[in-house]
């Protein structure tokens, strides 16, 4: 089984705890989600790393997991999932890849019209919603129909939970929209939310939030994006928009005042909220997206925080940056003011695989950028070293004393500017080569 195929069987399992009792299995739910998550992020292939015997090495996985993990690649089923996942019909699990559908929900749709067929239930549901039988179910009503159906629709075009982004890709899209965003003067502050501040390697939607005085204008400035399809929902703290390329992005609105707040409690993850809130909690105070206020006392005020950093102070730690909330020790090393510094771009000094556009008339891959103008980029960037590293001369093209002679003569165009630079970065001459030629 695959990475995303083990992930999603694990997603299942929490979804199975989650109907039969979402209170009792709290701690299960959370587990299975956080080993699901761990997994479909994972760098490398689980059936290696239980070839490796290493299955424990990744976060999230503890030994309850591993050992059904171990069954699984043993046997190619667990008994335990297969007594969870029995308890709930089939049908549900399809709908879950479906967006704005959770377990609950698809729950009561088999249950209610009694659909038993995994292959059909989302087609049986597009037809029973078309008839209008949905909205005369209590608690779903016209307007839970309508968003029903628009998101089978969008699932018929491939827009679905599971049609995750790469980071680069998600990044870029982000990136866009929150440069639209600061062009408003009445937004003073926006980042990415989620799995993508978190810099994790994929990410579903993309969630945004913005620092405003004005949460309206803030909203229709938003929805007004030129790349937009579709407007989802419009409210007065959130939005939704589809875009043209068929990703969703979520934008969340927070006054200045409270940014910190915010921003800390929807960056996640989970698992670190969660130890957060025990902290807060030990101390009698209740943590929320708002801020921090008494516990246990009546019209307690909430302190608001305009940055995490204030937030994180509060709670007596160190800021942790959104790359390592996972809870898998940042809080104790945050407690004692140790933790970790991340690696930055200012830290890169070099760069030692570069093609530029120098005529070593090679088979393939010229570079576009002259060696003069990398070296003066270099500089800009602070590096300390730089390696130019193009493909060997074409062998099919060249006799062997054509390419001794554009080597040579290579090798004399960067020894020059190794002098002409030599006291501000080193220059090395390296080359990508054919060794079989």
């Amino acid at each position: 089984m695959t990475n995303s195929e083990i992930s999603k069987l694990l997603n299942n399992v929490a979804a199975a705890y989650a109907i039969e009792d979402e209170k009792k299995f709290r701690f299960q739910i959370l587990a299975y989600k956080k080993a699901a998550d761990s997994i479909e992020h994972a760098s490398s292939e689980l059936n290696e790393l239980f070839k490796e015997g290493s299955l424990e090495a990744l976060p999230g996985v503890g030994p309850s997991i591993k050992s059904h993990l171990e069954e699984l690649f043993k046997t190619g089923k667990v008994k335990h999932f297969e007594d969870v996942l029995s308890k709930v019909p089939a049908t549900v699990f399809p709908l879950l890849d479906v967006p704005g559908f959770g377990p609950k929900k698809a729950y009561a749709l088999v249950r209610q019209f009694k659909l038993t067929n995994p292959k059909t239930v989302i087609a049986d549901l597009v037809k029973i919603g078309e008839s209008g039988k949905i909205a005369k179910l209590a608690g779903f009503g016209e307007r839970s129909q309508q968003d029903i159906l628009q998101a089978f629709q969008e699932y018929g075009l491939g827009k679905t939970k599971s049609n995750r982004m790469v980071l680069p890709y998600a990044n870029e899209l982000a990136k866009k929209m929150i440069e639209y965003l600061l062009m408003s003067k009445k937004i003073s502050k926006a980042y990415t939310l989620g799995s993508l501040r978190r810099k994790k390697s994929t990410v579903g939607d993309i969630d945004i939030a913005v620092a405003s005085i004005d949460p309206k204008e803030a909203i229709e400035h938003f929805t007004k994006y030129p790349h937009t399809e579709r407007v989802i929902e419009k409210g007065i703290r959130t939005a939704s928009i589809l875009t043209s390329s068929g990703k969703q992005i979520d934008l969340m609105v927070e006054s200045p005042t409270g940014f910190g707040a915010l921003l800390q409690h929807f960056t996640g993850s989970k698992e670190h909220n969660v130890h957060l809130r025990e902290i807060a909690l030990s101390k009698g105070f209740s943590l929320s997206d708002y801020g921090i206020k008494k516990k246990g006392v009546k019209d307690a005020k909430i302190t608001q925080y305009a940055t995490e950093e204030s937030l994180y102070k509060e709670l007596g730690l160190q800021w942790v940056p959104p790359e390592i909330r996972e809870d898998s020790g940042e809080i104790k090393l945050a407690k004692t003011n140790k933790l970790p510094k991340l690696i930055e771009l200012k830290d890169i000094k070099g760069d030692f695989h570069l093609h530029s556009s120098y005529p070593i008339e090679p088979s393939h891959d010229m570079g576009q950028d002259s060696m003069e103008d990398m070296i003066k980029n270099a500089l800009k960037l602070g590096y300390k070293y730089l390696g130019f590293s193009e493909h060997n001369p074409s062998i099919s093209q060249h006799s062997k004393s054509q390419v001794y002679q554009i080597l040579e003569k290579r090798m004399k165009f960067i020894e020059r500017l190794k002098l002409k630079y030599n006291k501000s970065i080193h220059i090395f001459s390296l080359m990508e080569t054919d060794i079989l030629s």
